[in-house]
């Protein structure tokens, strides 16, 4: 078994989700009590949203490159950024490593096309959603994404911030999700991407109205691959 890596805590809500979901698939895979070797490096989020809203994209960058260095120098294999907004700056931290960054939105964009799916809705903060990182990324992969509107975005925003990564799931806020989706599917979308990874804290991508698919879940199951022997891959 290798060592992951995660730098965490953006929001730790999430985070735990990471860390529940790795341990799970090491057990399914080894059996018995084992569990997976990580290494997790967890930021203050109050500091990393500041820096946000402050356009400090560059200092948000050294603190995520200067934490993925100390993971991998205290013995990670690979490193984990558990959070689809902060890969805004993934190239400045897959700079600081020699060992590899598993790239979340790479990860999403395989799984999308391994199941045949084109033109995915993208639910996430408005970083992620408006910035163009995640659309130019998923486009070297033939992917268009589609997200919603200007109100849309503005309402997917504040449920993951102020919500979400407050640990508060709220039901009508669901509703206000699946709605989202329900529009995307009438303007012909063919999937959506729970794009930041407190989502999947409010909705299951199995009960979603198009084909759900997980980027919190898929960036695990990509750790998983990695750092488990071949001979226990995961098929999930």
């Amino acid at each position: 078994m290798k060592t992951i890596g995660l730098i965490g805590g953006m929001s730790w809500e999430s985070t735990a989700v990471y860390y529940a979901n790795l341990n799970r698939m090491a057990r399914a895979a080894y059996g018995g009590l084992a569990s997976a070797d990580i290494l997790l490096r967890s930021v203050n989020f109050d500091e990393i949203v500041a820096l946000q809203k402050a356009g400090r994209w560059d200092r948000a960058a050294a603190v995520l490159a200067d934490a993925a260095a100390k993971l991998e120098k205290a013995g990670a294999d690979c490193v984990l950024i558990c959070t689809n907004t902060m890969h805004k700056v993934a190239d400045e931290v897959e700079a600081a490593l020699s060992v590899p960054l598993l790239h979340i939105i790479d990860e999403t964009a395989l799984a999308l096309k391994a199941a045949g799916k084109r033109k995915p809705l993208l639910l996430a903060t408005r970083y992620t959603m408006e910035d163009g990182f995640y659309h130019r990324r998923f486009a070297t992969h033939g992917l268009e994404i589609a997200t919603p509107d200007e109100a849309g975005r503005a309402r997917a925003h504040a449920i993951i911030f102020d919500e979400l990564c407050a640990g508060h799931v709220l039901d009508g806020s669901r509703a206000d999700l699946t709605a989202l989706i329900e529009t995307a599917k009438d303007q012909g979308c063919d999937s959506v991407i729970l794009g930041c990874t407190e989502i999947c804290l409010s909705l299951d991508p199995n009960k979603t109205p198009l084909p759900g698919f997980d980027s919190t879940a898929i960036h695990c199951r990509a750790a998983a691959r990695f750092a488990f022997p071949n001979e226990l891959r995961l098929s999930a």
